[in-house]
């Protein structure tokens, strides 16, 4: 069994967290990396959140992958060849460090689109950034040792959230802002 799922109240000092990464990863990768992205829950401002930075690097090609594994590995990130996604390649933190997820995906693909739309769309709508808060904590109580429940649960509301973000891109035009990185 994994750790307990636990959602805290925002730390503004997630930002910082991605910043110093930021730094270091585009030192690492250069031009491999197109985008550099702080994505997930801490990337929101006041949204509560289980403390894990995601970090996404949107690449041209996620085929070969000596342009973002080796600079990965070198910095100490563990790479996940048995993640099932098969549309990003998966990294967590180098041992000892806090809880960082690494998600490279190809730019322009739609589950590179997808986190940066939901981010913006939260930031932007503070009643849905309240109801998605809400329900990852219900969620959190009710499997706080089922990840995969927790997970499973949470969809239904992502997706909802998802559907109202891509009306909003419709309706003004949304393209991500620059990288963050």
């Amino acid at each position: 069994m994994g750790e307990p799922i636990e959602i805290v109240p925002y730390d503004p000092a997630w930002p910082e967290m991605f910043a110093g990464w930021g730094v270091a990863l585009r030192a690492a990768l250069g031009d491999a990396a197109v985008r550099i992205d702080h994505i997930g829950s801490t990337s929101v401002p006041g949204l509560a959140a289980k403390p894990v930075i995601d970090i996404q690097i949107s690449v041209t090609s996620l085929e070969p992958t000596d342009a973002f594994l080796g600079p990965l590995t070198g910095m100490g990130f563990v790479y996940r060849a048995d993640n099932p996604e098969l549309t990003k390649r998966y990294f967590r933190e180098p041992p000892g460090q806090d809880r960082t997820h690494v998600h490279v995906r190809q730019l322009g693909s739609f589950s590179q689109q997808f986190p940066l739309l939901f981010r913006d769309y939260l930031r932007c709508h503070t009643s849905a950034m309240t109801e998605y808060a809400a329900a990852k904590r219900r969620f959190a109580a009710k499997f706080r040792n089922d990840r995969p429940g927790y997970v499973q649960a949470k969809d239904a509301v992502v997706w909802d959230i998802i559907r109202r973000a891509d009306a909003w891109a419709q309706a003004t035009g949304w393209i991500p802002d620059l990288s963050d990185a």
